[in-house]
């Protein structure tokens, strides 16, 4: 924009000069025209003054005759004179006659680029205060963003204190492993453990109605509910724990404000572990239990109904019972990992491919299981989006 300006002020200078150069040269001209002019007038002067001193009428006539041809040649002179100066001059009013059309053309461009500057100018006065004021809200946005960002990580932090640590896993459970990936920071999905009596111990895990900070403070209850059944009504066998935890979260759920109330819970599996007589007792709701022996998978199935408000008739849950071997490996999980989107097709992972990889890598290290449940599952998922939290653990005997 400022180069076509700078163009069209250049034009208008060089249409200046050219007038200047015209006028120059139309002066010139008329000089040499007036100095023709004189030369006649003296010479006209010097023939009369001759014929007036000079006697003899011979000499006159001679004088006369040579007078009128340096006259002739000067008028000759004067007309071819007058001719260049007269097409000159018709050039010269052409060129003015153009150069003044050119003028008022770039006057008017000049006219209409002023305007496009002048809104340009407004535009970018506008843009220039939108762009200011996107800034400020980007700033506020940024500062709420990294203010529910510090709230959540910190709810991370109260969540995680809440799952079973890595030191009461390790000093209650022989081998094992814990693939835990949450979808958000925090998670639906949870893991807890408690001591039972005659050293016996309850894992638990779960997926919690929802994921991100819904599902996780959805956790929190679910935990505190069979804390209470645990800890405070001092229950061990796995069915008892899940009723009497179902009844309590229906009992928080009633008044969440929805048409139906209650409805919200969760999906788990507790597994109450004798080292002693090699024996486990479980309990599953939605959740099934995978045994592995001898490189082959039992699927011991779960009741089709959650830990809370179920679709029809409140049936007990289903206590189960497994005489295990050593070198059994339990596995207990969620449903994030086989309900992940990926692959060639963009289709869910599933649970018979699933089934499959554990039982070609069951004999590796717990470790290495682990390792290779996460490749895999990074793999599968490559680019797409994380739809669910994930939980898979792995309990050697």
């Amino acid at each position: 924009m400022n180069f076509t300006i700078v163009v069209l002020f250049l034009l208008i200078f060089l249409v200046t000069l050219c007038f200047v150069f015209i006028s120059r040269k139309r002066r010139k001209q008329l000089a040499v025209i007036e100095s023709l002019v004189s030369e006649k007038e003296a010479l006209e002067k010097s023939f009369n003054e001759l014929k007036a001193n000079t006697p003899s009428h011979q000499f006159e006539k001679e004088q006369a005759e040579l007078e009128k041809k340096k006259m002739a040649e000067k008028n000759r002179k004067l007309w071819q004179m007058s001719e260049t100066v007269h097409k000159e001059r018709r050039k010269v009013d052409e060129d003015n006659e153009r150069l003044t059309l050119e003028k008022e053309k770039l006057e008017g461009e000049k006219k209409k680029l002023d305007e496009k500057v002048k809104k340009l100018w407004s535009t970018s006065t506008a843009i220039h205060k939108e762009k200011e004021r996107i800034n400020e809200l980007k700033i506020e946005i940024e500062h709420k963003h990294q203010e529910i960002l510090d709230s959540v990580n910190y709810a991370k932090r109260i969540q995680n204190a809440l799952l079973a640590s890595d030191a009461l896993l390790k000093e209650n459970l022989p081998e094992h492993f814990v693939l835990f990936q949450p979808k958000d920071i925090v998670s639906g999905d949870f893991y807890w453990g408690a001591k039972l009596n005659e050293n016996n111990f309850s894992l638990v895990t779960a997926d919690s109605t929802g994921h991100g900070v819904p599902g996780a403070i959805m956790s929190i209850l679910n935990i505190s509910c069979l804390s209470e059944a645990v800890n405070a009504e001092k229950l061990i066998l796995p069915n008892e724990i899940l009723d009497y935890t179902r009844k309590r979260i229906m009992e928080h759920m009633a008044n969440d404000g929805s048409i139906d109330g209650g409805k919200d819970g969760m999906d788990a599996l507790i597994c109450n572990f004798d080292f002693k007589n090699n024996k486990l007792q479980f309990a599953a709701a939605n959740n099934s239990l995978w045994l592995i022996r001898n490189n082959e998978l039992v699927d011991y199935k779960a009741d089709k109904m959650p830990v809370g408000k179920p679709m029809g008739e409140i049936k007990p849950f289903t206590l189960q019972e497994i005489q295990l071997e050593k070198g059994d490996l339990i596995i207990a999980f969620t449903d994030g990992f086989a309900d992940q989107f990926g692959g060639p097709y963009g289709k869910k992972f599933m649970y018979k491919p699933l089934k499959e990889l554990l039982i070609n890598i069951n004999q590796l290290s717990l470790k290495d299981i682990k390792k290779e449940l996460k490749s895999k599952f990074n793999q599968w998922k490559s680019t797409a989006e994380q739809v669910d939290d994930v939980l898979i653990i792995g309990v050697r005997i």
